[in-house]
């Protein structure tokens, strides 16, 4: 579960916010995002959640995982080809405190139609480092 969001972070930036498309990087990181949601599914066989023992244990886990499998068809994977991960997603998805964190989310942060980031965005989201964190 800790190589999630990492991995499906990659693949997001490679997919949809890089400037330039790189094949390699696009497939490396689908492939990779396909392999965690086939380990998820895996563990997800005969349990209901993502840690514990079996049934009844939300955690953590759960918590951290769902955001990063909300999106993937954005990440260009077929949910259906993980049925465990399905019916994981649904359970949650689900569950009435996340829909209240989701409606909230939509109200703070209205869905709006992808735009082209402007240089100033790309320069803040991707061209900070070491000399950027004032000491």
């Amino acid at each position: 579960m800790a190589g999630l969001g990492p991995m499906a972070g990659q693949n997001g930036h490679f997919n949809h916010a890089a400037p330039e498309k790189i094949p390699y990087a696009i497939d490396r990181y689908e492939r990779e995002t396909a392999r965690l949601y086939a380990v998820l599914d895996k563990r997800l066989a005969g349990r209901d959640f993502v840690a514990g023992s079996g049934r009844g244990d939300y955690s953590i886990a759960d918590i951290a995982c769902y955001p990063w499998v909300t999106g993937y068809a954005r990440h260009k994977q077929r949910i259906e080809d993980f049925p465990n991960l399905k019916r994981w997603l649904d359970a949650i998805a689900a569950r009435p405190a996340t829909q209240r964190a989701y409606a909230l989310a939509q109200q703070i942060n209205p869905p709006k139609p992808p735009a082209p980031m402007t240089d100033a965005e790309r320069k803040l989201l991707y061209g900070q480092d070491a000399r950027t964190i004032p000491r």
